[in-house]
């Protein structure tokens, strides 16, 4: 777990996956970029950054592509074996306070298959690392939150079971939606401000990345994920 934090924010040399080399599915139009790299990484003129972070043990090849900061996706094709493969994610930086918030929010539309284990989510940190907030908005196959449950709570438009455990590097507030979406939006600043005042597990965190990615385990023979639409707004 410590390893999959680390790799989401630290884009620094490492020992290359072996045969990171496959055939990737088109997306439905030219791609302005597109990356079969392990640490492949673009940056869009409206400042969101997308990474296609292929980071864990034993995985297979992946391809990003992104037509624009709000549609990109990846093809996949990892083992059916235990363990995190990927974390393929757009980021927006927001840096501010969460008192100093008037609005946080985010909008997704995505495309997910109907096989493999995965989630797509949030990863929401403060700008030191040492919190990080997971919005599973949905999940399939062989994958679990780490931590312990502590209840459900209906907060930011949704209702969420929450998990709370540390990875050894940093807290993790894991909110999974009960049940799946593929759309919606999400009132962000409303579930940070539970975490703060009404549980107290954090302070006044200065936030950070507010990251929408696939979290890959497997997704042998091939699969598609597609973010038809997603946005971040702060005030």
């Amino acid at each position: 777990m410590a390893r999959r934090i680390l790799s989401r924010f630290v884009l620094a040399p490492a020992a290359a996956i072996a045969a990171l080399i496959g055939f990737a599915a088109a997306p439905a139009q030219a791609a302005i970029w597109s990356s079969s790299d392990q640490w492949g990484n673009y940056t869009t003129s409206d400042g969101y950054t997308l990474y296609n972070n292929i980071w864990g043990s034993g995985a297979g090849s992946q391809t990003i592509w992104v037509n624009s900061s709000s549609n990109w996706g990846v093809w996949a094709n990892h083992p059916n074996t235990g363990g995190i493969k990927s974390y393929p994610n757009a980021k927006k930086v927001v840096g501010k306070s969460i008192t100093s918030m008037a609005s946080l929010k985010s909008s997704y539309n995505v495309t997910v298959p109907s096989s493999g284990a995965y989630n797509t989510s949030y990863g929401i940190w403060g700008t030191d690392y040492d919190y990080e907030v997971m919005l599973w908005v949905n999940y399939n196959g062989a994958v679990g939150a780490l931590g312990t449950s502590q209840g459900t709570v209906t907060l930011g438009g949704h209702t969420w079971t929450v998990y709370k455990g540390d990875n050894g590097a940093n807290q993790v507030f894991s909110f999974l939606r009960t049940s799946d979406s593929t759309s919606g939006t999400v009132d962000v600043l409303p579930i940070l401000k539970w975490i703060k005042d009404t549980k107290g597990w954090w302070g006044n965190e200065t936030i950070g990345d507010v990251q929408f990615d696939y979290e890959i385990t497997s997704s042998s023979g091939g699969l598609d994920f597609t973010t038809n639409s997603f946005s971040v707004s702060s005030s």
